[in-house]
């Protein structure tokens, strides 16, 4: 990678180390638990950092008030810009309305309802622009320019940097000695952070990023790559097409390793922790238990921490993410059945569903839009089963009986 001048001198472990005592009592130091049905799920012994517990659902509230809280006099009266997919926004909204500083926040079109409300009622004037943090983050600086606000960047700021790291002093102190920490990287300002603070009292912790395999932009700086960046990822948290400059020169310094996990590992881990470890976290928040399970061999048997960084998730992706889950399973199922057009036939194809202990949910019949013969319909059903065995099981009951059946793609 080639060395860039930077606009600023980046953060030192003594900066986050400063940091820590200064937000504290005005954020929340959130648990850290062992995850027991995780680690035996995995074969890794996984901790989880619960930043989803803080007042605003993430982590970004550290870096947002250390900055907030370093500004002058005079910066704080002309008030305060940034650009942010949601998190940022909120942490910045909070804690700048807690200061007395007047805060407007640049958001992208496509951030979920439920962070631009929650920014709204933190008392912050919200713009919607753009389709994602770049266009955003266009926008808010011309308005910076404008009325003279002073930008505070959700990633590519020491200060910021530097109160995003007090997370790896709190896991330090309250966890087991770790062999590693994986954590989200969209900007990379978490990841610098906490490399920073890890490194420094534990230089043998590895220190792993993972990000959506649709928005590899710091692995693209890192190893020289031209991975494409951008889609619709699950993951908007960390849908960052470039990465910061500072945040580029610690993560080259001080980061072991970067992966990359696909759309579909990342529900699945959503819905893990959802299932399995009671706990809610949004896509980001996913990511690390992501990585795990992409490649368990690599962190079997070691003591690994997770931070789990947000847990503002819209309820309706929430509840789709769920359901999918349920049917990838095989647990909820649809299944199209062929039957002759006469009295009895959805009976008796209820009553071979029950008699397997299956549920029957729902209920679609269709004679009209079908190319079967005029003397046979179809009809599909959703049933509710304890697994994919259970499922094969109802099917080949009703195979036995004569049923032509189809089970819907998943």
């Amino acid at each position: 990678m080639k060395p860039q001048i930077l606009p600023v001198a980046p953060p030192t472990a003594d900066d986050v180390r400063a940091a820590a005592p200064r937000i504290a009592g005005r954020i929340t130091r959130t648990p850290i638990i062992h995850a027991e049905k995780l680690s035996a799920m995995t074969g890794a012994d996984i901790w989880l950092k619960l930043e989803n517990l803080q007042y605003t659902g993430a982590f970004k509230e550290r870096g947002a008030l250390n900055k907030l809280l370093l500004l002058s006099d005079e910066e704080r009266t002309r008030g305060v810009i940034a650009a942010s997919a949601g998190n940022h926004a909120q942490g910045l909204a909070r804690h700048a309305r807690a200061l007395g500083i007047p805060a407007t926040i640049v958001m992208p079109i496509t951030t979920p309802d439920v962070k631009v409300r929650q920014t709204r009622e933190l008392g912050a004037e919200v713009v919607l622009v753009g389709n994602d943090f770049d266009e955003a983050k266009k926008a808010a600086s011309q308005i910076q320019t404008d009325r003279s606000l002073v930008f505070v960047h959700p990633f590519d700021d020491p200060d910021v940097i530097a109160g995003q790291g007090t997370i790896a002093l709190e896991m330090i102190e309250d966890g087991p000695r770790f062999d590693a920490l994986i954590v989200p990287i969209g900007g990379g300002g978490l990841i610098a952070g906490m490399a920073l603070a890890t490194k420094d009292i534990n230089p043998d912790t590895e220190v792993i990023g993972v990000q959506t395999a649709l928005f590899p932009s710091m692995l693209n700086t890192r190893d020289g790559g031209d991975r494409p960046t951008g889609g619709n990822t699950l993951a908007e948290g960390i849908a960052v097409k470039e990465a910061g400059a500072l945040t580029q020169q610690i993560v080259a310094d001080s980061v072991d390793d970067i992966v990359l996990v696909d759309e579909r590992t990342l529900e699945r881990s959503l819905s893990i922790l959802m299932n399995e470890q009671k706990v809610l976290v949004e896509g980001a928040g996913a990511a690390g238990l992501a990585a795990i399970m992409d490649d368990p061999a690599r962190f079997a048997g070691k003591t690994v921490g997770l931070v789990l960084c947000g847990g503002n998730i819209d309820a309706r992706l929430l509840s789709m993410i769920l359901m999918r889950d349920l049917a990838r399973s095989g647990r909820l199922a649809r299944l199209r059945i062929q039957l002759l057009d006469m009295p009895g036939q959805l009976v008796r194809v209820a009553t071979i569903i029950a008699n397997q202990d299956g549920n029957l949910i729902d209920v679609g019949h269709h004679r009209t839009y079908s190319d079967l013969p005029a003397k046979m319909t179809c009809m599909d059903v959703t049933i509710d089963t304890q697994g994919r065995d259970h499922l094969n099981r109802i099917i080949d009951n009703l195979r036995k009986e004569g049923y032509e059946v189809e089970i819907a793609a998943y």
